[in-house]
C-alpha cells in the first residue's frame, strides 16, 4: 500500500488548469507542520495553501464552503488528497476560515483563479528550470550564468 501511494505521488499528473470542481474537502494540520510537501516547500499550517491531485504547483484557487458560503484563496503546493473521493486538502488556517476544521470535511466548490504559467505570461516572464547531479555539470550547461549550490 505504501509503495503504490508513493508511486502515485511521484508520477506526473495531467494538469487541470481551468474551470470548477465540486466535492468534499478535508484539511491537514499540526502532524505535518514543517514537513516537506510534494512541491518541496515545507508545510505551514498557518499559510493559505492546499493539496490537489492534478493542479500545477503555484496555482491559486478560490475554495467556497457550499454550506455557509465562506471563501478562501489558497495556493496549491502539495499533492492529494488520496482518501475517498475528496477533491482538495486545505491547510489548517484555510479550514478554520472555511469553518470545516471541527467537522474535518466539508462540501466545497473550487475555482481556478490562475496558474503559474498565467502569471508568468501576463508579466512577460519565462522560466526554464534545470536540475543537475553535480556542480561541474551545472557550470558547463549554463555558461554566463552564476550557479549556486543549494
Amino acid at each position: 500500500m505504501i509503495i503504490s501511494l508513493f508511486i502515485g505521488v511521484s508520477q506526473p499528473v495531467s494538469a487541470q488548469t481551468e474551470g470548477t470542481q465540486k466535492g468534499k474537502a478535508s484539511w491537514y494540520g499540526s502532524q505535518y507542520h514543517g514537513k516537506r510537501t510534494s512541491s518541496g516547500e515545507r508545510y505551514n499550517k498557518h499559510a493559505m495553501t492546499a493539496a490537489h491531485k492534478t493542479l500545477p504547483f503555484g496555482t491559486r484557487v478560490k475554495v467556497t464552503n457550499l454550506n455557509n458560503h465562506e471563501t478562501v484563496i489558497v495556493r496549491i503546493n502539495d499533492r492529494g488528497p488520496f482518501v475517498g473521493h475528496r477533491i482538495i486538502d486545505v491547510s489548517e488556517a484555510a479550514a478554520r476560515k472555511l469553518e470545516i476544521r471541527s467537522q474535518g470535511t466539508g462540501q466545497v466548490k473550487i475555482e481556478v483563479l490562475n496558474t503559474p504559467s498565467d502569471i508568468a505570461s501576463a508579466e512577460g516572464f519565462k522560466f526554464d528550470i534545470a536540475e543537475f547531479t553535480n556542480y561541474g555539470s551545472a557550470l558547463e550547461a549554463t555558461p554566463g550564468f552564476t550557479v549556486s549550490k543549494s
